[in-house]
C-alpha cells in the first residue's frame, strides 16, 4: 500500500516540486497539500496521512507547531522536517515536538525519496550532515550533569572522594594528601551528607557513575 503525503510549504513552487518529486514513486501517493500552519493541521487531521513533509517557516507561524498539534493529536502521523536551515535550536526544537525527521532541503531528491521511506516505516532520521552536531549537544549535556553532581563538593572534598574510589583508608589517604587522619574523617563525613550518601561505597559507587575523574 502506498504511503499517502500531505506537503506542507509556503512557497507554490517548492510545493509542486515535492509533488511532482514525490508522485512519481510507486509507492507515494501525495494527498494534499498546505501553506499554513492553520491548514496544514486541518488537513492532517481530516484526511490522516502516513506521512507529512513540514517546512519550518511557514505562514502564519512555525512548521514546529503546526508538527506538535498534528503529533499530540495523532500520534499516528510521521512528520518530516524539510528546512533551509540547520540551527541547533530549530533541530531540537523539532525533536520536541515529535518530529520524526530533519533533513536539509539541499537533499538530493533519491536522498528525499528513501528518508521519506524510512519514516513512514516509523524510523527517525537526521541528515548526515547534522548527526554529529546532535551527538555533541548530548555529550556536552551528559557532561554538565555530571560536572553539576559535585557541585557542592570542595576541590579537596573531590580529591578526597577520588581517593576513597581507590578503596583506599582514612590513614592511607591522609599520607597521599598530607592531611590529618582527623581532617580526613571530616571529610569524608561531609561528602556523605553533601551527596545524600550513607558509606564509603555508595559514595565510590556515585563517584563512578557520575565520573568523577573527568572533572579532577
Amino acid at each position: 500500500m502506498a504511503l499517502r503525503i500531505i506537503i506542507v510549504d509556503d512557497h507554490e513552487v517548492v510545493r509542486l516540486g515535492l509533488r511532482t518529486l514525490l508522485d512519481r514513486h510507486p509507492g507515494f501517493t501525495v494527498v494534499d497539500e498546505a501553506a499554513t500552519v492553520k491548514e496544514a493541521v486541518r488537513k492532517t487531521l481530516l484526511l490522516r496521512p502516513d506521512v507529512v513533509v513540514m517546512d519550518i517557516r511557514l505562514l502564519g507561524g512555525s512548521g514546529i507547531d503546526a508538527c506538535r498539534k498534528i503529533v499530540e493529536q495523532a500520534p499516528e502521523v510521521k512528520v518530516i522536517m524539510l528546512t533551509s536551515y540547520a540551527e541547533d535550536e530549530m533541530l531540537f526544537d523539532a525533536i520536541a515536538a515529535g518530529a520524526c525527521g530533519y533533513v536539509l532541503k539541499q537533499i538530493g531528491s533519491d536522498d528525499l525519496i528513501w528518508a521519506v521511506e524510512a519514516v513512514g516505516r516509523g524510523e527517525a532520521l537526521l541528515d548526515p550532515a547534522l548527526t554529529q552536531r546532535v551527538f555533541a549537544r548530548v555529550r556536552e549535556a551528559a557532561r554538565r550533569e555530571h560536572e553539576e553532581s559535585f557541585a557542592s563538593l570542595t576541590d579537596q572534598e573531590m580529591r578526597v572522594l577520588a581517593q576513597v574510589t581507590e578503596g583506599k583508608t582514612n590513614r592511607e589517604i591522609a599520607g597521599a594528601l598530607f592531611l590529618g587522619e582527623g581532617t580526613v574523617r571530616n571529610y569524608v563525613s561531609s561528602i556523605l551528607k553533601k551527596l545524600s550518601l550513607t558509606n564509603r561505597a555508595e559514595a565510590a559507587a556515585y563517584a563512578v557513575e557520575h565520573r568523577l575523574k573527568e572533572f579532577l
